[in-house]
């Protein structure tokens, strides 16, 4: 946490009420928490541990970062099991049903655990709690968890937390939605080299099988001289890549005093002196404009990697999904953007067995994927999301059939994945060290531009350098390679 923000915390009177303003008000609940957690260390004779554990998409790990730098600034320390942990913190997805099954599986093992350690605290947070009946079920069920807030105001979260203490009941603080964006609060980064950074939150478009824009609210995005100091701070903190993260970017800044479009900002951040690469999801085809290509195009920074989710190759099924584009549109998107930046990695998200799909409609998605050439696609069976225009859709599709294209679809999409990936073999490229190698201690991991995976031999003095490493064998999905000396 930067010296000006602890200082101010260190200044608080914690005999006088509450600031309204945020993010003061925050701070105030931070110094009073400290004074909880410390009576619970004297307790336990120990610091306090505290383990978060992430559900979903890149903007909940952000989150998740943001409650882990609050945590610690109150005095706990991070414990990577949550049975050994005294507050585990779910941060939840909804985006499928049996991830909220999977939430519900885990509390009742964390319930045998906090029989055992009464001071123990449980919180959840995050999409699924925006979910009215997912909160009448905690509050029936599952009254042992001591906090629920929702996507709103994760800000609050200290606030939230000193409620706790000083109550002893379970505190649920779910806004239905909000236009607040509060910046400065403590975040503890997973990697040192390299940061998530929100541009925007919530989402306008409401494709029909999505719940994203009701658990996320409608879009509003950051001031973009917050967005430009937030990553001068995290460069000067030695953050070398950055990704932009949004539901949708390419819609960034429409809602802004002063409109501004999502390239203008991609320049803005090219700017920043000391920042080596630009990485930004999710991109939403329907909105990605020339002047985006162009910029990508010109940049020194942007990665050669897009993530363009397709969702379907039938114009047909796009049309009942609301995507707001045609198979053909999609198609010359992509030309553009290959003849702007050749050899580009493009990356997708596909799914299969929509409601009403035919096997015409499947064919023309193995179509779409053979077309393009993607590096990789995430491909997920369609699950039926209750509260979405998509689930009340006549003609759902029998599960066997669906089980079958989808088996189908990715053998396809491993194939061409491993052709696309062999074109790079014996070439010269510049990996980010992320990590010693997890199975092989002497080899280090990087990324590369086009987002793949190279193993080399190293050490972990080389974590967060740029370096660059001849590809020598291609493995489908990665690549085994030498770093080369000038």
């Amino acid at each position: 946490m930067n010296k000006e923000i602890e200082q101010m915390i260190d200044e608080i009177n914690l005999t006088k009420e509450a600031p309204t303003e945020e993010p003061m008000r925050q701070y105030y609940f931070i110094k009073k928490c400290r004074t909880y957690v410390k009576k619970l260390e004297k307790e336990l004779g120990r610091k306090p541990a505290f383990c978060v554990t992430t559900f979903g998409c890149q903007m909940n790990a952000r989150d998740s970062e943001k409650l882990t730098g609050v945590l610690e600034e109150i005095g706990y320390v991070e414990e990577a099991a949550e049975e050994k942990a005294d507050f585990v913190i779910y941060n939840t997805c909804t985006v499928r049903e049996n991830a909220n099954q999977r939430v519900y599986g885990r509390l009742g093992q964390l319930n045998r655990v906090k029989r055992k350690n009464p001071h123990m605290l449980i919180g959840l947070c995050g999409c699924m709690m925006q979910e009215p009946h997912v909160v009448e079920k905690l509050k029936k069920s599952y009254c042992f968890v001591d906090l629920i807030f929702g996507t709103h105001n994760i800000y609050k979260f200290a606030e939230i937390l000193a409620t706790r203490f000083e109550s002893e009941r379970m505190v649920i603080d779910i806004w239905k939605d909000t236009d607040q964006i509060v910046e400065d609060l403590p975040s503890e980064r997973k990697y040192a080299f390299k940061s998530g950074v929100n541009i925007m939150f919530g989402c306008n478009n409401f494709c029909s099988y999505c719940i994203v824009p009701y658990v996320r609210g409608r879009e509003r995005s950051r001031n973009p001289k917050d967005i430009v100091r937030e990553i001068e701070t995290l460069v000067a903190d030695g953050v070398k890549e950055v990704m932009l993260l949004g539901q949708n970017v390419n819609s960034y800044g429409k809602n802004l005093e002063t409109p501004m479009s999502f390239a203008e900002l991609l320049q803005e951040v090219e700017k920043i002196e000391g920042l080596e690469r630009i990485r930004f999801m999710t991109s939403h085809p329907k909105d990605l404009s020339d002047e985006l290509i162009e910029v990508m195009k010109h940049s020194k920074k942007i990665c050669h990697h897009l993530h363009l989710p397709v969702q379907s190759g039938s114009t047909k099924i796009l049309q009942k999904m609301n995507r707001r584009y045609t198979k053909e549109q999609y198609l010359e998107l992509v030309r553009k953007i290959k003849e702007a930046v050749p050899g580009i990695s493009l990356t997708t998200d596909i799914i299969v067995g929509f409601p009403g799909e035919t096997e015409e409609d499947f064919e023309e998605t193995l179509d779409i994927v053979r077309k393009v050439r993607y590096d990789s696609a995430f491909t997920f069976i369609y699950s039926k999301r209750t509260g979405t225009p998509a689930a009340a859709m006549e003609d759902q599709v029998p599960e066997e059939v669906v089980k079958e294209r989808f088996d189908r679809l990715l053998k396809e999409v491993q194939k061409i994945a491993a052709e696309e990936c062999k074109k790079h073999e014996g070439t010269v490229q510049t990996a980010l060290v992320e990590q010693v190698n997890e199975q092989e201690p002497t080899l280090v991991t990087g990324r590369l531009s086009n987002n793949l995976l190279v193993h080399f031999p190293g050490t972990e003095e080389m974590i967060g350098q740029l370096v660059d490493v001849k590809l020598l064998t291609c493995k489908g999905f990665y690549y085994i390679g030498e770093q080369m000396h000038n």
